[in-house]
């Protein structure tokens, strides 16, 4: 029975179970029982028929489905379970008074620990291993099979130094690792002498001079392909792109000319420009390490991201103020 003076909530894939069950037991909560991705059809009627959205970063909410839900008028908040928002009209979603809430500062670990295996997995072909063996091919140890190159030492360049790259320079100081950043302001004289890192203020100088990339910055219009065919020239033969922050801020295409042309040594990625339609090309690049956009995928983080979003539903629910509300001037 429909308790009237309970939200109803609609959650658009599943979330761990202990999350739904918080959620249920305060409100009234629609499932998608098939845990498939919704059309833009399906979220819209969602948005028409709830006082409360669940979203999740691959459900696209433009500008004209949040006007169409504002004159319906029962969506009252929008409580994504994720933390970047460029899938989402903010501006207008703001114009509109509805509040968006997102879930910042858990996966700080963990996408950092995704980063760093993926800069150990590509200079020393550990997926190409892996495959050797499993395929029965591997005839046993060589002294030149299998080379790839060590990370010791090596210049590690980020891009973006908010919490996760430096969760990633804090990794990579355990490997003997000279930090490189780029950011859009420079970190406090104190946190850049603890992380040894150097700031540049070029990317392209910055490109110019590391081994390993790293790419932490968020997207927004301005970091659309910052990476692009240009810049990718910068980089040396030897170099390495890694990317687990998001797909557009590299210039898809150009990435995989570069690494079919052997322009630079490799890339590792969990994410990618076109994730619902995955360029098939990929497929075919050997010096890539592809990941399913896994970098956050962590039953602790999963579970923290869930009780962020209880939370921020709890205090709209009771007038108080949203813990993790998204300001449009944030991006």
């Amino acid at each position: 029975m429909m308790t009237k003076n309970k939200l109803s909530i609609f959650i658009t894939r599943k979330l761990p179970d202990i999350t739904e069950t918080l959620l249920f037991q305060d409100f009234n909560c629609s499932l998608n029982l098939q845990d498939r991705p919704l059309s833009r059809e399906e979220i819209l009627d969602a948005m028409c028929t709830n006082d409360v959205l669940v979203p999740t970063i691959s459900d696209r909410i433009d500008g004209e489905m949040l006007n169409q839900a504002a004159e319906v008028g029962k969506l009252r908040m929008i409580a994504l379970f994720g933390t970047g928002v460029d899938h989402i009209d903010l501006l207008s979603a703001h114009r509109l008074g509805i509040p968006i809430s997102n879930t910042p500062d858990v996966l700080t670990e963990d996408t950092a620990d995704m980063a760093m295996a993926l800069i150990l997995a590509v200079p020393r072909r550990l997926i190409k291993g892996e495959n050797l063996l499993r395929s029965g091919q591997w005839q046993g140890w060589s002294p030149t099979a299998m080379l790839g190159h060590r990370i010791w030492g090596k210049k590690l360049g980020i891009i973006g130094m908010g919490r996760i790259g430096q969760a990633l320079a804090r990794r990579a100081a355990g490997f003997d690792m000279e930090i490189h950043y780029h950011n859009r302001n420079r970190l406090d004289l104190d946190t850049e002498s603890t992380l040894k890192a150097t700031f540049h203020t070029s990317l392209d100088h910055m490109l110019s001079q590391v081994d390993v990339v790293s790419v932490h910055c968020p997207h927004t219009p301005a970091t659309y392909h910052l990476i692009n065919q240009r810049r990718l020239k910068l980089l040396h033969p030897h170099a390495v792109v890694i990317n687990t922050s998001r797909g557009e801020i590299i210039e898809e295409d150009a990435l995989i000319k570069a690494l079919k042309r052997q322009e630079i040594a490799g890339a590792g990625l969990d994410v990618f420009e076109h994730e619902e339609h995955l360029n098939p090309a990929w497929l075919k690049i050997e010096n890539a390490v592809l990941l399913p956009h896994m970098g956050s995928a962590t039953i602790e983080g999963r579970e923290s991201m869930g009780d962020k979003v209880l939370k921020n539903i709890q205090a709209f629910s009771y007038n108080m103020p949203i813990p993790d509300l998204v300001e449009t001037a944030q991006f």
